[in-house]
């Protein structure tokens, strides 16, 4: 038996300084914002690289207020990849944005110049480009297309955090190389909250500040509002959790890359799978291990038989979503998204899985009927 994933495994490891945080906050009984948000926001932003982290109260609310503090016209088009997490694409009609379906590459998954410039028309405005299963997107040509076109870019960095990528010989981190990243602090993320939670970054102080006035009703004066805001604050619980793991995380990311490692070796000869594959000048952080197969839905239920978990992201590409519909999507207009979505399966990655247990899942794939 191997768990898709398993949480418990890390708490025990955690446990007393997780709980000491968490009585810290309740006896203090500051619960909203406060002096641990502000010092998670300064040891996050002080990790990646950013000039500006802001938490918020979920991953999804950091790609919304992004987008909301770009301040780009009503109904205009933001190009999104069809191969992601609905809320990409959810938190661009959210904004009163139109998204724009763009197809990804076939060995990373992720958008490319060449995909985004497929989907480009004369009311495209911005990009968002996700950072999928833990490994970036080109940036350096995106970002390119993005200058001479005049359109700003925003990094889903949900799947990403610690992901790096080499940028004119320096090595940068996923979320500063646009002009913000949204990050989200789900419980099953690297860096994962006992809730929901995010962050934005930015290098843009007024775009920065724009968020910050967004998240708490559009103000930074109790009562007085510049913008329609919302409540969108990461909470001192939240906060508190994410600073004890934080020192963590480089260590965790380590150990995923070991496992993934394993994987790759361990897998070698399935002709009936092909594994995820990591690009020159990236650093693949993992979030999940993700592999296809043309027999995919026979393979998950074979591994299920078996005790293995697994995970399927996603079955259904978002220009085929019936929410959707309205923006004319059909099938056969974004092949690759469509074959991705037949064949890929997550299997189990955490920090505290052991070599049996990688093992044990090798096996089962091997095994399984081709």
């Amino acid at each position: 038996m191997v768990p898709f994933l398993d949480l418990r495994a890390q708490y025990a490891s955690l446990a007393a300084d997780i709980d000491a945080a968490l009585g810290e906050v309740v006896a203090s009984q500051q619960f909203v914002l406060g002096p641990r948000v502000e010092r998670f926001e300064k040891e996050c932003g002080a990790w990646i690289g950013a000039r500006h982290s802001i938490g918020v109260a979920s991953g999804t609310d950091a790609l919304l207020l992004s987008l909301r503090a770009l301040e780009l016209p009503a109904g205009a088009e933001v190009i999104s990849p069809s191969f992601t997490f609905f809320a990409t694409a959810g938190a661009i009609w959210n904004a009163g944005l139109r998204p724009a379906f763009a197809d990804v590459d076939e060995v990373t998954f992720n958008l490319t110049r060449d995909t985004i410039e497929a989907a480009l028309t004369e009311r495209t405005r911005a990009i968002v480009v996700v950072h999928l299963y833990g490994q970036m997107a080109d940036m350096e040509p995106i970002m390119e297309l993005a200058r001479e076109r005049d359109l700003f870019v925003i990094e889903d960095v949900a799947q990403a955090f610690g992901a790096r990528q080499r940028i004119g010989g320096d090595w940068r981190n996923a979320g500063t190389l646009a002009h913000a990243g949204a990050y989200s602090f789900f419980p099953t993320k690297i860096l994962g909250a006992y809730g929901d939670g995010g962050l934005v970054t930015s290098e843009d102080d007024a775009i920065a500040d724009r968020v910050r006035k967004l998240r708490v009703h559009g103000g930074h004066q109790m009562y007085h509002h510049e913008m329609v805001g919302t409540n969108s604050r990461l909470d001192a619980l939240q906060a508190a959790v994410l600073s004890v793991k934080l020192p963590h995380v480089a260590d965790w990311i380590r150990r995923r890359r070991a496992v993934a490692a394993a994987y790759d070796a361990g897998l070698a000869g399935a002709e009936h799978v092909v594994m995820p594959a990591t690009t020159a000048g990236n650093e693949h952080v993992y979030n999940v291990y993700t592999i296809r197969a043309a027999g995919r839905d026979r393979l998950r239920e074979h591994l299920t038989g078996l005790g293995i978990g697994s995970s399927v992201y996603y079955p259904v590409p978002l220009h085929l979503q019936a929410c959707f519909a309205e923006l004319g999507g059909r099938r056969g207009q974004l092949p690759v998204s469509e074959r991705l979505a037949k064949e890929v399966l997550s299997l189990p990655i955490y920090a505290e899985m052991t070599s049996d247990q990688v093992e044990e899942v090798c096996a089962a794939v091997r095994s399984a009927p081709a």
